[in-house]
């Protein structure tokens, strides 16, 4: 990964969910402004990782974390880092649509607001350049005040990217973002992955391994909490160094 900056770097990091180990010594490196994808089978540690990412794991009183994350070389788990200033840097999109219960311009406000941002025009601009950047404004321009949750499935998780673009990260998490969107909708979704990282470093975690190979530059393959392989995502699928990784790949288990 000579020719990419670093964004974030996890050295030995291991996670428990109370007795029960989901990260196991994972040491990655994650390029910046690059399009990484994580693929493995259910339960492997995928999620688990992107939500080391932003601090998530925070939240559940059993989890314990050891190791090391650097976020462009600091320690996101140091003593003076805020949680809350991580997950300004680094958005989260989740599996499942998840709108709020407000208008299509006060989902895409919400964020701005709560940091700070007050003037009309100003919350304007961002929601109209938050929603072109999620390829939505031109089908929600106008009726910016009709209900969030009267939007199809596929515009709602464009949506809920807006809505993670308002407060301007460094960083965009996916947790298989397209896994309950129909064909159509998923491949609106790859195209707009690919355009945001033109701006962001995008990871996404998908158990479709052939969006995986069309859309993201570098791949890891993770299995029992461990990460097996990560490389550019051509050389993992086509000449992979682990023999786990390869039979994940050629179907013969998972």
């Amino acid at each position: 990964m000579t020719d990419a900056t670093a964004v974030f770097e996890t050295k030995n990091l291991n996670l428990w969910y109370g007795q029960k180990q989901a990260l196991i010594d994972v040491t990655m490196t994650i390029p910046q402004n690059k399009i990484t994808a994580l693929i493995g089978p259910s339960g492997c540690g995928k999620s688990t990782l992107i939500r080391c990412f932003n601090r998530m794991n925070d939240l559940i009183n059993s989890c314990r974390i050891e190791g090391t994350i650097l976020l462009n070389g600091s320690d996101i788990y140091g003593r003076e880092i805020d949680a809350y200033k991580i997950r300004e840097k680094v958005g989260m999109v989740f599996q499942k649509p998840n709108p709020f219960p407000k208008s299509i311009y006060d989902n895409v406000a919400y964020g701005p607001r709560i940091h700070g941002v007050r003037e009309r025009t100003t919350l304007q601009y961002i929601v109209e350049q938050s929603l072109k950047s999620a390829a939505l404004w031109d089908e929600v321009k106008d009726r910016l005040q009709d209900p969030a949750l009267s939007l199809s499935g596929g515009q709602q998780q464009r949506l809920c990217i807006a809505r993670c673009l308002a407060v301007e990260p460094e960083v965009i998490l996916m947790d298989e973002p397209c896994s309950a969107l129909d064909p159509i909708a998923t491949a609106k979704i790859e195209d707009l992955i690919e355009q945001l990282a033109q701006k962001y470093t995008v990871i996404t975690v998908t158990h479709n391994m052939q969006q995986a190979a069309r859309v993201s530059e570098y791949t890891g393959f993770m299995y029992l909490g461990k990460l097996i392989e990560f490389d550019e995502t051509t050389s993992i699928f086509e000449h992979p160094k682990e023999e786990l990784t390869e039979n994940y790949i050629t179907g013969r288990f998972g």
